[in-house]
């Protein structure tokens, strides 16, 4: 026994921590502080009370600051033109939702039946796009408060309150769009370019798969804008058309850097000469002048740095060319369509989509029982039972389960702030201050994460209900008790008792992008070095859009408990290997472009159909028979069918 003294020892006590998928949920991200927008909140909240209180109607400053809050918010978009779509028209809705709800306060089982139906439309609405989902969710959230909360009279009086906050945040918004016109359109393009300048850099390092992840989303971000702002106008405005024209012109940029990527490794990274030719070409798009020429590139090594000097070099001379000619560019997305033809398919996929009809009927389920729980349980102040509802079930604002957990964690922590303020704070000229330093943390904590910004806007909210009910310090408990009612409510009703939640469709999701790949690698090989180059830039962009839609999705189910956040984490490393192939099939199509050999059409098709099986067998969740290796380690797809066979193993084993 002697011998083993000392080297058995007991294992120390597992300590308890909490799961990995709330923690990821609770760290916050890392942003920088909006401080413009944080000036513009606190003033927009702020001075409404301040004139209510100076005219002795502070009810109506508190329904000013209501509707000014609802901008803050919904202020979300880089372009000035953008801002006042995405503050104006979610303003309307809300309007309409504070309208009705007010219409059927204290009517009982009537307002029970048409917060129901009010929340089925708000759920389908948000379906359409990111404008649309606010104004469902403001449609929403100002009906349960209508109906809730005694409003003054006339009946128009409360919505045009409202309306003249949100007014009050689009004035100040627009404030600087004489001096800054044009400023944010300059500058997220300048962003892409700056983006593929960081993409060179990573090319044959292993930072390269982030690092182009970023450039997608900076892509995605320039090309919304630009085209929404182009749909937008009548003609064709000469900044708008040089802005397209330099985005344009940087896409065979970022296929040179896919090819750069893949380059022999002996060759080491590229020559820093590359991207600070870009990142030249970034300042003179900011600026909005050609400014110094870039700096000379070196005599190209391969296949790959000619195709990086010479699309530079296009780059260079779209980005220093005077006057674009408005329809001597080729725009490689394709003009977007009108207003109305985008409004009637919208309106198709309203009515005609099964996901949309889903989210509306969980919606209006869990608010339905949410007012039916209230109307027959004495529950004080209840409407804040569907407003938690109506924030933490909201379809398209990630995990349902993750945001129950941290709604209830983040109205808790708000309340903590609210507690000092109701209780110790006199009614008055004090409300302004208070308010105003409230209102500083909405935008400065919202872009930290969903808990975070619950915690910020629950004080701000309790004051603004506070000047209408002057229940001061005794609203705190009943608020607790009622967001944890909701989030109850969301999570039995709108989380375990749909099927969805737990049989995630994240694998279809993938098996649909694993053949689109397969379509694109057809695509890429079958047409003429030069032939249909616009068709296959669209197709690319479209793919990397949808995979990274396919990466968010797959984010949002990792902070889901299991089986479908292990599930998720499982799929994960697919996902990845689903984009590498993406790349090293965009990096081939351009070195063959620029001299390297040409894969047959018998290589093609055993990469597309090696592609198509893996996509089958996802759906399935049968292994597919091992494919005969008909390609060499010499042919022209060696390094791409290297890749497909990585995917398999992922997925397979």
């Amino acid at each position: 026994m002697a011998r083993h003294r000392g080297t058995a020892r007991l294992a120390p006590p597992a300590r308890l921590a909490p799961p990995a998928w709330l923690t990821e949920s609770l760290r916050p991200r890392a942003a920088p502080v909006p401080w413009a927008a944080v000036a513009r909140a606190s003033v927009s909240l702020a001075a409404p009370l301040a004139v209510g209180t100076a005219t002795g109607r502070p009810g109506y400053g508190a329904l000013v600051s209501m509707g000014a809050l609802s901008g803050v918010i919904g202020d979300t978009a880089d372009a000035y033109r953008m801002r006042v779509f995405n503050i104006a028209v979610p303003q309307l809705f809300g309007a309409l939702g504070l309208l009705l709800g007010a219409r059927v306060h204290g009517a009982g089982w009537t307002a029970v039946a048409a917060l129901t139906a009010i929340a089925l439309v708000s759920g389908m609405i948000s379906s359409i796009g990111a404008v649309a989902s606010v104004s469902g969710l403001l449609l929403l959230l100002n009906a349960v408060v209508g109906a809730g909360l005694p409003l003054p009279s006339p009946w128009w009086l409360p919505p045009a309150l409202l309306l003249l906050g949100g007014g009050v945040v689009l004035a100040l918004t627009l404030l600087a769009w004489p001096l800054r016109g044009g400023v944010p359109e300059r500058a997220v393009v300048a962003g892409s370019y700056r983006a593929v300048a960081d993409l060179l850099e990573a090319a044959g390092t292993p930072g390269y798969e982030a690092t182009r992840r970023a450039l997608t989303q900076s892509l995605d971000q320039s090309y919304d804008l630009l085209l929404a702002r182009r749909a937008r106008r009548h003609g064709r405005s000469p900044t708008l058309v040089r802005l397209l024209a330099q985005l344009n012109a940087l896409i065979p940029v970022v296929e040179g850097a896919a090819a750069a990527h893949v380059r022999p490794p002996g060759l080491g990274p590229l020559p820093p000469a590359y991207p600070a030719a870009v990142r030249a070409l970034a300042d003179a798009v900011e600026n909005g002048h050609p400014g110094h020429p870039p700096p000379e590139l070196p005599t190209p090594a391969g296949p790959s740095t000619r195709a990086l000097e010479e699309a530079i070099g296009h780059a260079a001379a779209v980005v220093r060319e005077p006057e674009p000619d408005p329809y001597a560019h080729d725009d490689r997305l394709g003009r977007p369509a009108g207003l109305g033809p985008r409004a009637r398919r919208a309106v198709r996929a309203l009515l005609l989509s099964g996901a949309s009809w889903r989210y509306g009927l969980r919606l209006a389920l869990c608010i339905g029982l949410a007012q039916v729980l209230v109307s027959v349980i004495a529950v004080p102040r209840s409407y804040w039972v569907s407003l938690t509802v109506t924030f933490v079930l909201k379809p398209d604002f990630g995990s349902v389960f993750s945001r129950a957990v941290l709604r209830a964690l983040g109205t808790a922590a708000g309340l903590l702030l609210a507690v000092p303020v109701l209780a110790e704070v006199p009614h008055g000229w004090w409300d302004v201050p208070v308010m105003a330093a409230l209102a500083t943390l909405i935008p400065a904590l919202s872009a930290k994460g969903y808990a975070f910004q619950t915690a910020a806007i629950t004080p701000v909210i309790l004051l603004l209900s506070d000047l209408l009910n002057h229940q001061g310090f005794h609203l705190v408990l009943p608020r607790l008790y009622d967001s944890l009612i909701g989030c109850g409510i969301a999570l039995l009703a709108g989380y375990l008792l749909w099927p969805e939640s737990w049989h995630t469709r994240i694998g279809d999701r993938l098996a649909d992008a694993v053949q689109d790949t397969a379509s694109y690698v057809s695509l890429a090989f079958t047409t003429a070095p030069g032939r249909d180059e616009p068709a296959r830039a669209r197709y690319r962009r479209r793919l990397y859009r949808d995979l990274s839609a396919v990466r968010g999705e797959f984010q949002r189910a990792l902070t889901e408990p299991p089986p479908v956040g292990a599930r998720a984490q499982a799929w994960w490393p697919l996902v990845i290997a689903v984009e590498r192939i993406v790349d090293t099939t965009t990096a081939t199509r351009v070195r063959v472009e620029h001299g390297a050999p040409a894969p047959t059409t018998a290589e093609v098709a055993a990469v597309t159909r090696e592609l198509a099986y893996l996509a089958e067998a996802l759906r399935t969740g049968e292994a597919p028979e091992p494919a005969p290796d008909v390609l060499g380690p010499h042919c022209a797809l060696a390094r791409l069918h290297h890749e497909v066979h990585a995917a398999r193993s992922v997925a397979f084993g």
